[in-house]
């Protein structure tokens, strides 16, 4: 199965931020003029679900290994050591993936559909709540 067919942790956001299913995203990609957005979205997604398979593989190899049923002579701490090396590794990377993608969407313009009312932008105005100081006193709130 490839990473295309995996599904990963951030699918829901990625449909959500590009308005379709993965395989739809998937597909959409593939023309010529799809945003660079969406083609790095779903190339950080497909190395989030490799990543995401390799954390599952190692958690069942642990799981198996310290099951109730097996021999308690079959149980070793370098097997246990490694697959705890490896498990953090594929933890980091994992986290790494999903930071990039959480960064990649946040910086994406917003994907709202022409005609829909938007709030104006903010605009800022100084308000002075307090007389201005001058030297000697203190000088009307309108002087300058």
């Amino acid at each position: 199965m490839t990473e295309r067919h995996k599904r990963s942790s951030r699918d829901g956001a990625l449909a959500s931020a590009f308005g379709g299913p993965i395989p739809e995203l998937a597909t959409k990609a593939m023309a010529p003029a799809v945003s660079t957005a969406l083609r790095r979205a779903l190339e950080l997604r497909g190395f989030l679900a490799v990543v995401e398979d390799q954390v599952v593989r190692v958690r069942e190899r642990v799981h198996r290994a310290t099951a109730a049923d097996r021999p308690l002579g079959d149980l070793t701490a370098a097997d246990l050591c490694i697959d705890a090396v490896w498990l953090e590794s594929a933890l980091a990377a994992r986290t790494a993936y999903i930071d990039a993608l959480d960064q990649l969407l946040t910086a994406m313009p917003s994907q709202q559909p022409p005609g829909i009312d938007q709030l104006p932008p903010p605009t800022l105005t100084t308000v002075r709540t307090s007389p201005r100081l001058v030297r000697g006193g203190v000088a009307d709130p309108g002087s300058r």
